[in-house]
């Protein structure tokens, strides 16, 4: 698999060591422009931009590794669910209302998504989505081994 398969594509299957890779590198790019528009050397539009346009890479690598477990891209929806909990307004809801909404089952949702995501292995051989997970070859070209 190739770079861009990695970060753009929504077809194909992808390992855990690659999903935690890029989960890492998402990371750091967040903490980076949230530090950079915090500081003030770049604006919070710009920073609200790059942050949509991370979304599409993200997304793409959660339903591959969804591919992998054998289901489909539409579960990671879930994780929009859980932002969604997070951030409603539950002030109508008597207090274990809210903390149940609020707290708990977004916490819940987000637990269960990255075991699923990135504990769980993924099926052996091929499945509904495709062959067997291919690594990303970062540099160059990846060799088969010589075992002569």
């Amino acid at each position: 698999m190739t770079l861009r398969q990695w970060c753009l594509s929504w077809r194909g299957r992808l390992g855990r060591r690659d999903f935690w890779l890029w989960l890492a590198v998402w990371t750091l790019l967040m903490l980076l422009l949230f530090s950079l528009a915090g500081s003030g050397r770049i604006e919070r539009r710009t920073a609200a931009v790059l942050v949509l346009l991370l979304l599409w890479p993200m997304a793409a690598v959660m339903v591959k590794r969804l591919h992998d477990r054998n289901k489909g891209g539409q579960w990671a929806l879930l994780f929009i669910v859980a932002w969604l909990l997070l951030n409603a307004d539950l002030s109508s809801f008597a207090m274990q209302w809210r903390l149940f909404l609020g707290y708990f089952i977004p916490a819940l949702i987000i637990m269960a998504m990255m075991v699923e995501l990135g504990a769980l292995p993924g099926t052996a051989g091929a499945n509904h989505f495709g062959k067997a997970t291919q690594l990303v070859v970062f540099f160059g070209r990846r060799r088969e081994p010589n075992y002569q």
